[in-house]
C-alpha cells in the first residue's frame, strides 16, 4: 500500500511537471514570400522568423497576402478584405493593435483566408509574441516582426503580388531546452530511486519481522513438544468417572469421554483427548479451559519467550458450559498466582 501511494505521488509530480512544460512550448513559422520586382526578376525569401499562436492549428498554409480594405490592423465586424469566396486561396497580414487577436483572426476566417499573419506594433523590431486567441475554429494564425510586416505591406502597396508560405518550424521552449531536458531526467531518476529505495525498504523491513516471528514460533513450538512429553498421559477405564459422567466433555471436540479413550491431564488438572489437545497445545500452548500457560507452569517459557506480546486480554471471569450447567467458575487475576478447582477430580487420590 504504501509504494503505490509512493509511485502514485512520482507520478503525479512527473505529470505536473510535464504539464508545466508543455504549457510554455510554442511552435516556430517558415515564412516563405514571393513576388517580381520592377526588373521582372522573381524573389524568393524566407526565414523562421514567425510563431504559431497558442490557439492556432500548426499546419502548412499558403495564399496571396491580402491586406484589410481600410484600417491595417482588422478590426470591426464589417467584411474588411475585398475578397469573395470565389477568390483564389490567400492569407491576410493585419497589424496588432485596437482589438483582440481573436477578433481579427476570426473576420479573415470568416472572409475565407487560409490563414491569418499579424505583425507587431511599429518601433518594435523583429520582435514576437507568443499570442493567445480562444474561439478562432483552429485557424492558422502567426506573428511575425513589425519590419518584416512592413517590408510585405509596402511591397502591396506598390502593387506587388506577393505570394506567401507557411511551414511548421520548430519546438521552442523549456520543455525542448537541453538544461531542462537533464533537469527533467534528474528529477525523474530521483523519484524513481527514492520509490525503488523506499519499497525495497518496507519489503525487508517486512520480511525480516515474518522471519524473526517464524523462528520464535519455531522456538515455542519446539518447547512446546518438550511440555507435551511430560504431560502425564492416561487410558480411561469403564467405571471412571470421566466415562459416567454426563457433564464431563472434551473441551476441545465437545464428545464425551469413554472407556479406551487416551487422554492428557494437563498441570492445571484438566484431562482433554490426547488427539485433540496436542495440536491445540502446539499452536496456543494454553489450556483451553482455563488459559493456563503449559510453558510457564513447567519453567520453559523464560527460555523462549519471544519478542512480542502475545499474552491474551485480561479477563474478569471464565466460564465453560456443558449441557447447560456450569462446569466451573474461575476468576482471573494478575497479581497471584490462580487456582483452578476441577469437580472431575474431587475425591480423586494423587498419582505419582
Amino acid at each position: 500500500m504504501a509504494s503505490g501511494k509512493t509511485q502514485l505521488l512520482s507520478c503525479l509530480l512527473l505529470g505536473c511537471l510535464f504539464q508545466l512544460s508543455t504549457g510554455l512550448v510554442f511552435w516556430t513559422a517558415v515564412v516563405e514570400i514571393s513576388y517580381t520586382n520592377s526588373q521582372n526578376e522573381t524573389i524568393d525569401k524566407y526565414c523562421e522568423c514567425g510563431i504559431f499562436g497558442r490557439n492556432a492549428a500548426v499546419e502548412r498554409a499558403q495564399g496571396v497576402v491580402t491586406l484589410p480594405s481600410g484600417d491595417p490592423k482588422g478590426c470591426g465586424p464589417d467584411p474588411v478584405y475585398s475578397r469573395h469566396a470565389d477568390s483564389p486561396p490567400w492569407i491576410a497580414l493585419v497589424k496588432r493593435g485596437n482589438c483582440t487577436f481573436s477578433e481579427k483572426i476570426n473576420a479573415a476566417r470568416l472572409q475565407g483566408a487560409q490563414a491569418v499573419v499579424i505583425y507587431n506594433v511599429d518601433g518594435s523590431g523583429n520582435l514576437t509574441q507568443h499570442m493567445s486567441h480562444p474561439d478562432t475554429a483552429n485557424t492558422v494564425a502567426i506573428m511575425i516582426g513589425n519590419l518584416q510586416g512592413m517590408e510585405i505591406v509596402k511591397l502591396i502597396q506598390n502593387s506587388t503580388g506577393v505570394q506567401m508560405i507557411i511551414e511548421v518550424g520548430s519546438p521552442h521552449g523549456p520543455w525542448m531546452d537541453t538544461y531542462w531536458l537533464y533537469f527533467l531526467s534528474i528529477a525523474f531518476f530521483i523519484v524513481v530511486t527514492a520509490s525503488i529505495a523506499y519499497f525495497v525498504f518496507i519489503s525487508a523491513n517486512r520480511l525480516y519481522s515474518l522471519r524473526r516471528h517464524k523462528r520464535a514460533e519455531n522456538r515455542l513450538k519446539s518447547e512446546a513438544k518438550k511440555a507435551i512429553r511430560r504431560l502425564e498421559v492416561r487410558t480411561l477405564k469403564r467405571g471412571d468417572e470421566e466415562t459416567t459422567s454426563e457433564v464431563l466433555l472434551c473441551a476441545v471436540c465437545i464428545e464425551a469421554y469413554k472407556a479406551g479413550d487416551v487422554v492428557t491431564v494437563l498441570t492445571c488438572d484438566h484431562i482433554f483427548h490426547k488427539a485433540c489437545i496436542e495440536p491445540w497445545l502446539l499452536e496456543r500452548r494454553t489450556c483451553p479451559m482455563c488459559k493456563c500457560d503449559i510453558l510457564k507452569a513447567l519453567g520453559v517459557e523464560e527460555e523462549s519467550k519471544p519478542e512480542f506480546n502475545q499474552s491474551s486480554p485480561p479477563e474478569v471471569t471464565v466460564i465453560t458450559v456443558a449441557g447447560g450447567e456450569a462446569m466451573y467458575e474461575v476468576p482471573l487475576t494478575d497479581t497471584a498466582s490462580p487456582h483452578y478447582d476441577n469437580r472431575a477430580f474431587e475425591g480423586e487420590p494423587a498419582r505419582g
